[in-house]
């Protein structure tokens, strides 16, 4: 009957495991600079609905106070004026937003591209090993 020998996986079992906690760190990084992105993100839009809603209270409790058309019309350029700080605002908010998502994306892609350039160098270097190890066998006989 035949034994399993157990040590004949053990290099390999290590290295999957090796490689299992590294792909987890690795995870585990860009879901940091994910989550971060996201809230910065969800802060700075909140931030600037805060802004524009507090603007069209206050404009709105203007309106209220008016009584007449003469007074309906001095307060209409300000209502424009509301309008357009508000979309500026938001249109400002999103080009921050995408700016930040640009550069968190430059960041995952580094991470990817190192740990890409780390498996090569390893991978090289076990060709390279196998190769000699080869060459060593093959000059001996």
């Amino acid at each position: 009957m035949y034994q399993f020998d157990t040590n004949a996986f053990s290099g390999a079992q290590s290295q999957f495991n090796a490689a299992t906690r590294q792909f987890a760190d690795v995870a585990g990084q860009i879901n940091r600079l994910t989550l971060e992105n996201a809230e910065k993100a969800f802060g700075l839009q909140l931030a600037t609905f805060e802004e524009n809603v507090a603007a069209g209270f206050a404009f709105w409790s203007e309106v209220a106070e008016v009584r007449d058309f003469d007074g309906l019309k001095a307060v209409w350029p300000k209502g424009v004026q509301v309008a357009r700080e508000s979309v500026e605002r938001s249109v400002s908010a999103g080009q921050e937003v995408f700016g930040r998502t640009v550069k968190t994306n430059e960041a995952i892609g580094q991470i990817a591209k190192g740990q890409f350039e780390a498996a090569t160098a390893k991978a090289s270097a076990e060709v390279e090993k196998a190769t000699q190890t080869a060459t060593k066998k093959a000059t001996r006989r």
